[in-house]
């Protein structure tokens, strides 16, 4: 990496302990219990479970800062992380590479790539991510964000969202769980998580919101300079005890309030004594005007539900704000079923009227039976998944229509083994109050990971990651992208994004662990962008050893135009 001037430059179920004996899945890696240090007994369990549910860079995060707890495959490379960050760098150089959307030259991973092109001005592009450079910032900021000036085709600077300030007094770097968005102005937006990754369970955490135009991002010099993001707040704030967690934010006009920025997020409630770690948590929303002078206090969206994950928001065409999540049932004790049996995700909607913010009952979408569970993992493959519905709203004759998507197993073998998942979407043209029955997007094979956007025309672009281009073993991946009509729900062109699959295996450093909990697709007036995770580049990790594959973010723009249809 190298600065400008002297700034860097960025450019469980009963059944299956029983069969495997101490096995344990944690945050994404079937690691060994007995290999994780028992010091502090129970309690280092649960933090361990407890990662499992919380955003993958808290996880990392939290390892590097503490190698003797991270999994065992992982602890010697960790160990060498936290020295190689104290470590003075070289300035490095490397040439851009086709579809790579950063300019790493380091080696270290990027992933959870989200993606937004402003609609008034679509050279202007913006993506986000988890980008483990940051273990080398001095302010362990880990939130990346990447610009193009020319429609995606080349990054014109990057860098790390700066810290924010949390309790008043303490700047806290920014933590991952990506997002961007551009309203109509093309000024441009990023959210976070921000904690501290040393222990994110114990100390402060908060919800941050960025916001700049694309000549500051252009002329900053990156790194984590603050002048890269002169505005910039915590929308919502948590003490010790809390963790704030798995944002989303949208950006546009919502009636009487004009242009608004509404923000989602998770809030856990912490237990280090607790089976799982933490003993309930909450969707809660937050509206900012677009200044991000102003906020409201967070609105409890959740309702009673004790077990809540991966909520989505959406400011729709009418003004009015759709806000989707799930309930988990059969996992947290003293929640409606039992715990530790099979579970089953409650997707859920409720909507705020336009210019509002008191939202209206919770509709049910669906009750998903078997869905990606939390500490499940896909037959083939190591990384952390599980399902994560994500919503968008399209005007159909003259009248609102919500889409949510999703994947669900089509089989799950002792509870957590996920066989052959399906891309599932429903629609509902009444707000929620009735639903479409489940539209299969998807083919053969293994498929995860929706992510929808609608292009303004009356389109949708849905894509996902798919293995089913690998018949013998459901390994390698590929993306896949349909063009679906919202009206008809046709799917008119279908197309692979990426001719060679992809071995998510590759990452010297995080191996097939972690690859993010999502990725995401922007669609403008049939034109798609899609911020994607794959290991094709070759670099030498840290500039030692041999050039091998790495984690890399990538951004491919391609035509949703009709085809030949289906």
């Amino acid at each position: 990496m190298r600065r400008r001037g002297r700034e860097r430059k960025w450019g469980n179920k009963p059944v299956l302990f029983i069969l495997l004996g101490v096995s344990g899945l944690i945050a994404g890696s079937r690691v060994d219990f007995a290999a994780v240090p028992t010091a502090q007994g129970a309690t280092t369990v649960s933090r361990a479970r407890a990662l499992s549910h919380f955003s993958q860079a808290v996880s990392i995060r939290y390892w590097l800062a503490h190698p003797d707890q991270a999994p065992a495959q992982l602890r010697a490379r960790f160990q060498g992380m936290q020295q190689e960050a104290a470590k003075p760098r070289a300035a490095l150089q490397i040439a851009p590479a086709p579809g790579v959307f950063n300019l790493d030259s380091v080696g270290l991973p990027q992933d959870e790539e989200s993606i937004a092109a402003c609609r008034a001005d679509p050279s202007i592009v913006l993506g986000g991510t988890n980008d483990y450079r940051g273990i080398l910032d001095p302010e362990q900021n880990t939130t990346g964000w990447h610009l193009s000036l020319n429609g995606g085709d080349s990054v014109a600077n990057e860098g790390l969202l700066p810290s924010i300030v949390l309790a008043g007094t303490t700047a806290t770097p920014s933590g991952g769980d990506p997002v961007v968005v551009a309203d109509q102005r093309c000024r441009l937006f990023a959210g976070t998580i921000n904690y501290d990754p040393a222990d994110p369970n114990h100390r402060p955490s908060g919800v941050g919101v960025y916001r700049s135009n694309a000549a500051a991002l252009a002329s900053c010099p990156g790194g984590s300079d603050p002048a890269c993001w002169p505005v910039r707040r915590a929308v919502a704030e948590a003490q010790a005890g809390h963790l704030l967690d798995k944002d989303w934010l949208d950006v546009g006009v919502s009636g009487t309030a004009g242009e608004v920025v509404w923000v989602v997020y998770s809030d856990f409630v912490n237990d280090d004594t607790a089976p799982l770690g933490y003993t309930s948590a909450s969707i809660n929303a937050v509206r900012c005007n677009a200044a991000l002078t102003s906020c409201t206090p967070p609105i409890l969206i959740s309702g009673a539900d004790r077990d809540v994950q991966n909520a989505d928001v959406t400011i729709g065409p009418d003004g009015r704000v759709y806000v989707t999540w799930s309930e988990i049932k059969g996992e947290l004790p003293g929640t409606d079923g039992k715990a530790d049996q099979p579970q089953t995700f409650i997707h859920k909607l409720r909507i705020a009227p336009a210019g509002g913010t008191s939202f209206g009952p919770t509709r049910v979408v669906a009750a998903e039976d078997k869905p990606l569970p939390f500490d499940g993992f896909l037959h083939a493959n190591d990384f952390r998944i599980s399902t994560y519905p994500k919503n968008e709203v399209v005007r159909v004759g003259g009248r609102p229509r919500v889409f949510v998507v999703w994947d669900a197993c089509a089989a799950r073998v002792l509870d957590s083994i996920c066989e052959e998942p399906q891309i599932k979407l429903r629609f509902s043209d009444d707000g929620g109050a009735s639903w479409s029955r489940d539209v299969i997007l998807s083919q053969s094979g293994d498929n995860y990971f929706p992510t929808i956007s609608q292009d303004g025309t009356g389109w949708l672009a849905v894509a996902w990651y798919t293995n089913r281009f690998d018949p013998l073993f459901h390994n390698k991946q590929n993306v896949e992208l349909v063009t679906l009509n919202a009206a008809s729900l046709n799917i008119t062109k279908r197309q692979i994004i990426v001719s060679t699959p992809n071995e998510t295996e590759a990452d010297p450093l995080l191996n097939g662990l972690f690859i993010g909990d999502y990725f995401e697709v922007f669609a403008h007036r049939q034109t798609a962008w899609v911020h994607f995770n794959a290991n094709y580049r070759k670099l030498k990790l840290l500039g030692d050893g041999f050039p091998v594959p790495q984690q890399d973010n990538y951004l491919s723009r391609v035509n949703m135009s009709r085809g030949d249809g289906e």
